[in-house]
């Protein structure tokens, strides 16, 4: 059963941090999806993966071609993970499921500080899934760098 790690994103936008996680996603053998709420987001995201880091290639694409099962990082708007992802990046509010949490070696929910719906559908998401059994890290990035500040279920 993997845990559920939530990223309170207050210093720097979505964009930023991204990038900086699937590295180290990918760094540890996994594939990843980033499940959002809508396709034009994930195409918007799929613009800024190809700019940034100006010195890396981020090996990704976006949910819907013939090689989908192929992506190392697959950005999708769906439920589904055909790329086969041991590790979920959900964004902009999009769902995960307990069951899903269970199954994944990873799943990280971010979400951004300054938008007061985003944050109260993480603190939703938080209730939820702790409720169901899964474990759950709180990681902020107030101070300049992340810290985890709480911790529960598992």
């Amino acid at each position: 059963m993997g845990d559920v790690y939530f990223y309170h994103l207050t210093r720097r936008p979505l964009e930023a941090v991204l990038p900086d996680l699937l590295a180290r996603s990918l760094a540890r053998g996994w594939q990843v999806a980033v499940r959002g709420t809508d396709a034009g987001r994930m195409a918007w995201l799929d613009e800024r993966l190809w700019l940034e880091p100006k010195d890396s290639f981020l090996p990704h694409g976006v949910a819907g071609g013939p090689h989908d099962a192929m992506q190392p990082v697959l950005l999708t708007s769906e439920a589904a993970m055909p790329n086969g992802a041991a590790c979920l990046m959900a964004v902009d509010g999009a769902e995960v499921t307990g069951a899903e949490v269970g199954a994944l070696d990873r799943v990280c929910i971010l979400f951004d500080g300054n938008v007061d719906a985003a944050l109260t559908r993480a603190r939703a998401q938080w209730k939820t899934l702790t409720e169901a059994g899964c474990a759950a890290k709180y990681w902020s990035e107030k101070s300049g760098r992340w810290e985890m500040k709480a911790e529960a279920g598992g």
